[in-house]
């Protein structure tokens, strides 16, 4: 399944969706119409567990024009939201995660060349959650280095604690896009929160596609464009730690629980590794399309 979440207007509260075809499906409202008792929001619909993703499944496998008409807006008019617009915990990151990366940031950063031995993890608190279309906030008296990085992101579907790489991908809901901007001159001492911890520093969206459809999350093609300049050009199969590493290795000294939304780390182009290095700055449109899960555009704006 494909889901959103979304407002039908700009006064009225988020809402859960479903998408099929051009319109969003109202998921509380559907389900009454086919006797499930159903949420209203993300988190909640992830805290059912997989059978209620099945059972929504079947239903849609026999749309009638009717309980169509009575539960959904056409996708065009809904204004899109990020998936989970308030996480309950800190996003977990994973830097240096692929080999050019790792490369390029040694060459302009202070990172070591060599490549990890182990996930590097960090965290982005819930404040830096914004959606599709929303403005990614510039403050010039902060940072002069603000940096794109689209990223795969995990969604977790239930509690994991020491979970074997086997069976880590059956721990997952979804996967969704998010775009890890990091202020580059905002390290301090070589932690990274501050740099990447800002408010509006986790773009993410438009969508989730459940795990039960997106089987195997390691191919799928990752584009960044800024200004509809092509600046990153890569492939998750090219991650160091793939997404069941990741799950393993967190969950071996941190339980992940459902819900828990994981940055699966960035190829090569973003803009400090580049020569001259580029930045972003206000005016600037930042766009990050990967396979399967749409794209997400955003608008750099000064603070």
């Amino acid at each position: 399944m494909k889901l959103a979440s979304f407002r039908s207007s700009i006064e009225s509260e988020i809402r859960l969706g479903i998408i099929v075809d051009d319109v969003i499906i109202d998921m509380e409202s559907w389900g009454i119409e086919h006797e499930l008792d159903l949420p209203s929001n993300m988190l909640e619909f992830i805290d059912l567990g997989p059978a209620a993703v099945k059972a929504v499944s079947e239903t849609l496998k026999n749309i009638d024009a009717r309980s169509l008409v009575a539960t959904s807006i056409p996708l065009s008019t809904a204004i899109i939201t990020a998936p989970i617009p308030a996480p309950r915990k800190n996003i977990f990151g994973i830097g240096l995660n692929y080999t050019e990366h790792v490369a390029e940031s040694a060459r302009t950063l202070d990172t070591s060349k060599e490549l990890p031995q182990k996930c590097v993890i960090f965290s982005k608190p819930p404040t830096t959650v914004i959606g599709p279309g929303d403005s990614i906030k510039h403050n010039d008296q902060v940072t002069k280095q603000m940096d794109w990085e689209g990223e795969l992101a995990v969604i977790m579907g239930k509690k994991a604690t020491h979970v074997s790489k086997e069976k880590a991908l059956d721990y997952v809901f979804g996967y969704t896009i998010i775009n890890d901007i990091s202020a580059r001159d905002c390290r301090r001492s070589g932690q990274w929160i501050v740099s990447k911890g800002q408010d509006t520093f986790a773009p993410m969206g438009p969508y989730v596609v459940t795990a039960d459809e997106l089987t195997d999350p390691h191919n799928l093609q990752i584009i960044t464009k800024v200004n509809g300049v092509e600046k990153q050009n890569g492939n998750t199969k090219f991650m160091l730690f793939n997404v069941n590493d990741i799950i393993e290795d967190i969950s071996e000294v941190i339980s992940l629980e459902a819900g828990d939304i994981i940055a699966t780390g960035t190829p090569a182009g973003v803009g400090a590794g580049r020569e001259p290095q580029e930045f972003m700055w206000p005016g600037d449109v930042v766009e990050i399309t990967i396979d399967k899960l749409g794209t997400l555009k955003n608008y750099i704006v000064k603070a």
